[in-house]
């Protein structure tokens, strides 16, 4: 934590490949983790598996940054910097490498264009508009799906036009404030609701277990926040590798060091604030769905919560949405070459998907993303695995170069 700290505190140089700072590469992929899935996905893991679920999430958020390091640190390290000075990277690139590297190149290929397909499948991110929706709809009673997508997708592409130095300077102003605000908000709650939290730790840890026969057992628990934690952190998908590739440095090892941090600030913190605030509130057993569980949790403090949520909820889902879409770009500029034709076709497509994501059902919005997800992480995490020592012999030659282990 400590060494991911300094460098994030360091003063970035000009002259060094890359296009963002390192803090601006970070609150990128946050922007992209940090969203509707930390407000609207952990009650469906609540609901579906029980409170049990909000434990497992927590444990997957924090093994979650190993993964998320692994792979920041091998897109920095191959990735390509392109004539006009912008950067293709992500893990399309070290999955072809190591392949190749085993003499296996047409398969590092096939599985390098098998994750590209599943980022741009994953850059439609119609959960967030949807769940967006689904709060202004619930705090002003206007149904108007098509409008508000379309609103929705014209909002997101005033940045994503822009590329990545645009996505950055919007998140890095706009993650900071969104976060803190949203868990000063869970703070009041729980502050209000201070005697039973004791009860809502012991409900949580007993369904976790399946211990509780009213909650959704053992399995059920950890399936479900598992799910939901590899959604809402993206650790060992490889997505938040693309942002960070675009980060200003010539020392890979040190984006892995700070992307680390996003895993525990966006699961064991935020996610985990959303999770004990729905328990604690008990509005998981509502039976409402999605969002609207979370929406409940607030409006038992202060009536007018609701409204302020509906902000954030509509800031969560743009600023995800945004920097998802720059993740499909790359997967599309890596299938059909750096071409700024390619590059707009491809924005005007994920912007008219958008403006059709409110007037989806959320179950199968649900299933049509983690489907794109879990596609992803196949060759992902398969590559990790084949360059598990790779990485460990240059953690350790970075460590050597730096002093005696990493303070």
């Amino acid at each position: 934590f400590s060494h991911a700290i300094r460098i994030l505190c360091e003063s970035e140089q000009d002259n060094e490949p890359g296009e963002v700072t390192h803090f601006q590469a970070l609150t990128s992929a946050l922007s992209g983790t940090v969203g509707l899935g930390n407000i609207a996905s952990v009650p469906v893991a609540i609901t579906l598996g029980g409170p049990g679920a909000v434990f497992w999430m927590v444990v997957a958020g924090f093994f979650g940054m190993t993964a998320k390091f692994a792979e920041c640190y091998l897109a920095m390290k191959y990735r390509k910097e392109n004539s006009d000075g912008t950067i293709s990277g992500g893990p399309m690139y070290y999955i072809e490498h190591v392949f190749t590297r085993m003499r296996l190149p047409k398969l590092g290929k096939g599985f390098a264009v098998f994750f590209a397909l599943g980022t741009i499948g994953g850059s439609l991110t119609v959960f967030h508009v949807n769940q967006a929706h689904v709060q202004f709809e619930s705090v002003t009673g206007i149904s108007a799906p098509l409008t508000f997508g379309i609103g929705f997708a014209l909002i997101v592409g005033l940045v994503v036009l822009g590329g990545i130095k645009s996505i950055a300077r919007v998140t890095e102003v706009l993650v900071p404030w969104m976060v803190g605000l949203y868990l000063l908000a869970g703070l009041i709650i729980l502050v209000m609701h201070v005697t039973a939290i004791p009860e809502a730790v012991v409900i949580i840890i007993k369904s976790a277990f399946g211990l509780d026969a009213a909650a959704g057992g053992f399995v059920g628990a950890m399936i479900n926040g598992i799910r939901r934690a590899t959604y809402s952190s993206e650790a060992g998908l490889g997505s938040a590798a693309i942002a960070h590739s675009a980060a200003k440095t010539k020392e890979p090892m040190t984006q892995g060091y700070v992307a680390l941090l996003e895993p525990f600030i966006d699961t064991v913190v935020v996610s985990t604030m959303t999770g004990i605030v729905v328990v604690v509130t008990g509005t998981y057993a509502l039976g409402l769905e999605g969002i609207e569980i979370t929406s409940a949790a607030f409006a038992t403090v202060i009536s007018w919560f609701p409204y302020l949520f509906s902000v954030a909820a509509i800031l969560f889902g743009y600023s995800t949405s945004i920097t998802w879409v720059y993740y499909g770009e790359r997967g599309a500029v890596y299938l059909f070459g750096n071409d700024k034709r390619v590059i707009l076709a491809f924005k005007i497509f994920v912007l008219m998907f958008l403006s059709i994501g409110a007037s989806l059902e959320l179950s199968a919005v649900i299933n049509i993303v983690d489907s794109f997800l879990f596609a992803m992480a196949i060759p992902n995490i398969l590559a990790l695995y084949l360059m598990f020592p790779e990485i460990r012999r240059d953690l350790l030659a970075y460590e050597a170069r730096i002093g005696s282990g990493v303070k």
